[in-house]
């Protein structure tokens, strides 16, 4: 049970919540300042980038997909020989 002279918790969390907000959207402002956009150039380096990586992902899985398949349909014609 708490005394009188003992601050409640809940209540201390609840004074203090005003300066925490505070706090928090000055930490957002200042950080925000730090945010600098890409340029036309960069984004259209990037995005080339992406296209070229996405495309070579799409060759190798169809080469490894191809692999695959052919190595079953291989093996399940060798086993149904049998």
């Amino acid at each position: 049970m708490a005394t009188a002279l003992e601050p409640n918790p809940v209540v201390t969390s609840l004074r203090s919540w005003p300066d925490r907000i505070k706090s928090f959207y000055s930490d957002v402002r200042t950080e925000m300042k730090k945010v600098t956009s890409p340029s036309r150039k960069e984004v259209q380096a990037t995005t080339t980038v992406v296209i070229i990586t996405v495309f070579l992902f799409a060759f190798f899985f169809w080469v490894v997909d191809l692999a695959i398949s052919n190595s079953l349909e291989r093996m399940l014609h060798y086993l149904s020989r049998r």
